[in-house]
């Protein structure tokens, strides 16, 4: 197990770590994940630079990586819904290249919006760089409900 992911470590006690670890046994319908702690069902979306380099840079993804993608927007969604009490809906488009977009509406608010490359490298350096990036996102999103909460709520 990479050492970047350690079960008892705090941010494992945070909101986004607990739904991504949630959305992945959701998405576990084989039950792959059965059994298995948080830490390991989140170590795959840690890429240390060593890991990272042996992906190849072109490559096409596979079905594991892409419900990594998927838990990790659906998390999100998720965490929108319970800020704001209104349902966010995550689309993801993704060609078998694993280049595609995906997008999270709250009524008829488009609240995130994503281009999507390399899919078959996706992951974060640690779970901290990732939980930051869903914070960035989730800010942004609710920004945007709040903003435009006419529009949220249609």
């Amino acid at each position: 197990m990479n050492d970047a992911v350690v079960e008892n470590a705090p941010i494992m006690d945070t909101d986004f770590i607990r739904e991504m670890v949630r959305q992945m046994r959701a998405l576990d319908s084989y039950g792959v994940w059965e059994g298995k702690s948080a830490a390991e069902i989140l170590e795959p979306l840690v890429l240390t630079p060593e890991r990272k380099k042996e992906i190849p840079v072109v490559g096409d993804p596979d079905e594991e990586t892409m419900a990594r993608v998927k838990a990790f927007y659906n998390a999100i969604s998720t965490l929108i819904e319970k800020e704001c009490g209104l349902m966010a809906v995550p689309m993801m488009v993704l060609s078998h290249e694993g280049f595609g977009r995906v997008v999270i509406t709250v009524g008829k608010l488009v609240v995130l919006d994503r281009s999507l490359r390399d899919v078959h490298r996706f992951g974060f350096a640690s779970l901290s760089k990732m939980k930051d990036e869903a914070d960035k996102l989730l800010s942004v999103a609710l920004e945007l409900i709040g903003t435009y909460s006419k529009v949220a709520g249609l």
